[in-house]
């Protein structure tokens, strides 16, 4: 570990020199650290380029390992530290943005009340399939607002709400003085989009407009809710977003509900199908559906696109 260490220091600074100074050793330490680790790995590991050194790309693979190496070990010792310190569990959960404040939150609030031992960890989801992060372990349970997952060994899904999206105005604009307006009504209009690329969320409002007859005309596009409310409020356009996310709406915005087909998205948790032996998942899962529960109340209108489903594993 300890040469795998120097390494990677190596790696980073791209000197020995460099990863002497980092690693507070000599020189010629940090040399005799990466000539026996090349003779253990039974490759080159560092090519001489004139006056200086540079990783092969064998030694660039190892670093990339041992990265993951070093996480794990990292991730080990916070177990044993949390071991010591009395908290006996650890429960990761990675969810998107909009549902952080309206159901994390009060899910994690909730958790740690009935469950003061058990250490969260919470992540902003990343690119990719959440679905395969589940099944490999990396995390145990997984917020999402994509179709139903992918078919993946041992995942299960389990509904949690529909969530519908509302009409965001300037808050001069003629429309603010209605109650509800229309889907058509918003058809000549400028819009700023929330989400670009346009995804899974953005989908169902692609739907609900291209069922009234008419395409959104998007001219500013952005990639998150806030920043999107911000851009209306200036005057930059109209927004279609999700409730989730208009839990605390700018106060330069007017919100309104929509008529006619409403675009809803499903939102639902992944977890392992062995989810009943952990019981801190199992009660943030309950916490997650009672906060979930109360924002469904608020929900209007039939949904066209995403009926309701129970908890199902993902490969039906």
């Amino acid at each position: 570990m300890r040469r795998l260490q120097v390494l990677r220091s190596v790696v980073a600074t791209g000197s020995v020199s460099g990863a002497a100074q980092a690693l507070g050793y000599t020189p010629s330490s940090v040399s005799q650290q990466i000539s026996l680790l090349q003779r253990e790995v039974g490759v080159q590991l560092l090519e001489h380029v004139g006056r200086g050194i540079r990783p092969t790309a064998a030694a660039r693979l190892l670093d990339q390992h041992a990265g993951t190496v070093f996480e794990e070990l990292s991730r080990t010792e916070q177990a044993l530290a949390d071991y010591r310190s009395g908290l006996r569990a650890r429960l990761r959960v990675e969810y998107f943005s909009t549902a952080g404040r309206s159901l994390v939150v009060p899910a994690v609030a909730a958790l740690t009340r009935t469950h003061p031992d058990v250490r969260v960890e919470l992540r902003l989801q990343p690119d990719g399939d959440p679905t395969r992060r589940v099944g490999l372990g990396e995390v145990d349970l997984a917020l999402t607002v994509s179709e139903l997952p992918l078919p993946a060994d041992g995942v299960t899904w389990t509904h949690l709400l529909h969530d519908p999206f509302d009409v965001v105005l300037p808050g001069g604009h003629p429309l603010a003085a209605e109650p509800e307006i229309a889907l058509t009504d918003l058809a000549e209009l400028p819009w700023v989009t929330h989400e670009w690329p346009l995804g899974a969320c953005s989908r169902r409002v692609l739907e609900a407009c291209s069922a009234a007859g008419f395409t959104p005309q998007y001219r500013v596009e952005c990639n998150d809710v806030d920043t999107a409310m911000g851009l209306v409020a200036a005057g930059l356009g109209i927004g279609v977003m999700p409730r989730l996310g208009l839990v605390r709406p700018h106060p330069d915005v007017v919100v309104r509900a929509l008529q006619g087909p409403v675009p809803t998205r499903r939102v639902q948790v992944l977890h392992g199908s062995s989810l009943h032996e952990s019981e801190a998942a199992t009660a943030f899962l309950t916490d997650l559906r009672a906060a979930a529960g109360a924002g469904e109340a608020g929900a209007r209108g039939a949904d066209i696109w995403a009926p309701a489903v129970d908890s199902v594993p993902a490969r039906a």
